[in-house]
């Protein structure tokens, strides 16, 4: 990957909350880049905000990008593994693991990743 972004969420993402980061991932996603959710300040995230992040996911492999996730936290740890979205992502224990885990350009992630 050439570019890392990592974008930090505090609080709540639900549906009052979720425009801001539906933004924050559409500027952020282009072919060759690696974007790194950051949740370990998330305390709450429902199906609104797993689908922001779903929909992101997808769009950053459709352009050669990749999308993670940091620090899950219980609640939100349980939400994703509940609804099954744990398969799809990478996850990593926190955010300083996900950045020492800089794959090699050109090196696609493993399926279901």
């Amino acid at each position: 990957m050439d570019e890392t972004v990592v974008l930090a969420l505090t609080g709540e993402l639900d549906h009052d909350t979720a425009a801001p980061l539906k933004e924050a991932l559409a500027t952020h996603t282009g072919p060759r880049r690696r974007i790194v959710v950051d949740c370990a300040g998330l305390r709450f995230c429902d199906s609104t905000g797993l689908n922001v992040l779903l929909r992101a996911r997808l769009r950053m492999l459709d352009e050669g990008g990749r999308l993670d996730l940091a620090g899950l936290g219980p609640p939100v740890d349980r939400m994703f593994e509940i609804t099954g979205a744990l398969s799809v992502f990478r996850v990593y224990e926190n955010t300083a693991a996900a950045l020492a885990d800089c794959p090699a350009a050109g090196v696609p992630a493993p399926e279901g990743s």
